[in-house]
């Protein structure tokens, strides 16, 4: 990659750890570690850093080739990654950043740029404000964890309730601690996957639960639950903190075990912890693909009402190329809104 005047490009751990230090706020979709381990085998994480006066911008892609062109496209990773940056307030001039971000994407021959966005980032819709199209793609589920413990349980359903407290009779709640723990929980975890009928992408295997949970960038918590009858591991969930925020990561529970409701005490103890540890947010996520109707969304907004807005960021850098790339792979599903267009039969 051809680095810009005002734009460094970072593609090394050390260098990138330095500059999330740097500007201090940042959730752990944003750290070279998640990078690493989650992007596919043909992407190339790189970190933007672009600085002026007292201001830090840095955004983190994904670089990915098109098959059999001479262009690429940059995309982010799965979760709620986006720019981070300090020295910024509603008033800042984003101008000469997204000059200096057009002229690197030009220069690089990247065609177009999506990205998920972080709703506990605040400077996110300044920096790219005018500048591509920054859309919302449903809701996410926050536990106000800033609140007394008694007040946040108030906001859950009083079948949430019920549900819990059932649980905590049947389970007990422990910390993974050993090989065999994580190996339960990834077989758990894929069981989930199968039973959801989700996408191949979403069969993370034992390697990456071990990178996660071994990374330095951030800290991974990863519960299980038991069967007080049994002493058989159930279900699990991984927590992942980073500064102030806990991201509810992944989650699986054994078919069998679905009527004792195990997740529901695991996520309730994870807002225990989390209060306790004075965290500030403690995100559960949105529905499948974003959405704010489905039984996924339905469950976790059943822990709270206080919803955060989900955006995607698409940019088209070069119209030409994209139109006729768009044109070349047209979608098979007509209706789909898929972005990049041409990348739709892929996905």
């Amino acid at each position: 990659m051809v680095a810009s005047d005002k734009l460094d490009v970072i593609t090394g751990k050390h260098e990138w750890s330095k500059v999330l230090n740097e500007i201090g706020q940042y959730d752990f979709y944003h750290t070279y570690d998640y990078h690493l381990t989650a992007r596919l085998q043909n992407e190339t994480p790189f970190l933007l850093k672009y600085t002026t006066g007292t201001v830090t911008i840095a955004l983190p892609l994904l670089l990915r080739q098109i098959d059999e062109t001479m262009y690429s496209d940059a995309s982010s990773v799965y979760g709620y990654p986006g720019p981070i940056c300090n020295g910024i307030d509603e008033t800042f001039n984003n101008e000469e950043f997204t000059e200096a971000l057009q002229e690197f994407f030009i220069k690089n021959n990247i065609v177009s740029v999506f990205s998920r966005l972080n709703p506990f980032m605040p400077c996110q819709e300044i920096v790219l404000k005018n500048y591509g199209e920054t859309v919302q793609h449903g809701k996410v589920v926050n536990i106000d964890i800033t609140l007394d413990v008694d007040e946040q349980r108030r906001n859950y359903q009083s079948r949430l309730k019920t549900h819990v407290n059932k649980s905590k009779k049947h389970c007990v709640v422990k910390e993974a601690a050993t090989e065999q723990d994580i190996t339960d929980f990834v077989e758990i975890y894929h069981e989930n996957m199968g039973r959801v009928n989700a996408k191949k992408y979403y069969y993370f295997g034992e390697e990456y639960f071990k990178k996660i949970i071994n990374s330095s960038d951030f800290k991974t918590l990863v519960l299980i639950a038991k069967e007080k009858e049994t002493g058989k591991t159930i279900a699990g969930s991984m927590f992942i903190v980073t500064n102030n925020i806990v991201q509810y990561h992944l989650s699986g529970s054994k078919n069998e075990y679905l009527n004792l409701m195990p997740t529901k005490l695991l996520i309730d103890e994870m807002r225990l912890r989390a209060t306790k540890k004075g965290y500030e947010f403690f995100n559960l996520g949105g529905g499948l693909g974003g959405r704010d109707d489905d039984s996924l969304f339905n469950f976790k907004s059943s822990f709270s009402k206080d919803f955060k807005p989900f955006k995607l960021w698409k940019l088209i850098v070069n119209p030409k190329i994209y139109s006729k790339l768009a044109e070349k792979n047209k979608p098979v599903n007509k209706s789909s809104d898929f972005f990049p267009e041409y990348r739709a039969n892929n996905n």
